[in-house]
């Protein structure tokens, strides 16, 4: 059926004014290629604001309601701290840490 197991939840961040928008999709490529299309009507808010909007951050879920769950919770806490936390993490250990 071309549809890879499971959903995805995704960052992108507009290389023009630098904000960030969070989604989930089951085709993160097409997903892309939609939010970049100035034709495509789907993608509200990456059409009010200004790009090209390219992708920073992606996890691949389960299944959609996984998906949901973690986008729901990265947009409360903030994308810009997730994406904090997410680097703090994800940085080796300092020497004698």
């Amino acid at each position: 059926e071309g549809r890879t197991v499971g959903d995805y939840v995704y960052i992108l961040q507009s290389e023009s004014t630098g904000r960030f928008y969070c989604g989930q999709t089951n085709s993160l490529v097409h997903r892309l290629d939609e939010h970049n299309n100035p034709d495509y009507k789907g993608s509200i808010t990456t059409k009010r604001f200004k790009g090209p909007w390219r992708l920073v951050w992606c996890r691949q879920c389960l299944d959609r309601t996984k998906a949901m769950k973690l986008e729901k919770s990265i947009k409360k806490r903030g994308i810009s701290r997730f994406l904090e936390a997410q680097l703090l993490e994800s940085r080796p250990a300092e020497a004698g840490d």
